[in-house]
């Protein structure tokens, strides 16, 4: 009787430890991947690279992502998005749009996620897991915003695309502090996009 406890006992002390690891674990291919897709683009790392960065076994990446592009899909979740920016009053939300979108045009174009995708915008699994994380991070906040409007869909969408031009134009020149004029008429056009 006393043998078939010690073996229950230490299962039990394992699958208590087994979680911390688990998540642990988790969280290393998480920034291995991060910093492997931000260097070499989404094509040229393998889930093998992957795995040896993290100091795990490769089996693991497709236990907890699927797959190398879920777990791309994953790195993408841990983005920001514009859902503090939406809380508050519906007026004035153009203008907040605005600020966070000049914010944006002095950022860093050399930022791990943006080189990441950049190195990645050919691939069409990529693809697909940007237009969602685009469709999920901007597109749905903004409709639910705006509520009953018929045009909700198209208004976020255009709201979009001015970010992502943003965005583009950052990339291209490199970050420009914007000036009190930019937010000025960042403002108009988001208002355009959103109510005109």
């Amino acid at each position: 009787m006393k043998s078939e406890a010690i073996p229950s006992m230490e299962g039990q002390l394992a699958d208590a430890v087994r979680p911390r690891d688990r998540e642990a674990t988790r969280q290393r291919l998480l920034a291995a991947a991060r910093a492997l897709f931000s260097e070499h683009g989404y094509e040229h790392v393998t889930v093998r690279m992957i795995a040896a960065e993290a100091e795990a076994n490769v089996a693991l990446v497709g236990r907890y992502f699927g797959s190398k592009a879920g777990l791309f899909g994953e790195v993408l979740q841990g983005e920001p998005t514009i859902r503090r920016i939406l809380d508050g009053d519906p007026e004035g939300l153009a203008g907040r749009l605005a600020e966070y979108a000049a914010k944006r045009m002095n950022h860093d174009p050399k930022s791990r996620i943006l080189r990441s995708l950049e190195h990645s915008s050919q691939d069409s699994e990529v693809k697909a897991l940007v237009r969602e994380r685009l469709r999920m991070a901007f597109v749905e906040p903004i409709v639910e915003v705006l509520g009953d409007d018929p045009e909700a869909h198209a208004r976020a969408r255009m709201a979009t695309m001015l970010f992502l031009g943003i965005g583009s134009m950052r990339r291209t020149f490199g970050p420009e502090p914007a000036t009190p004029a930019d937010v000025a008429r960042l403002t108009a056009m988001f208002e355009v996009c959103l109510h005109g």
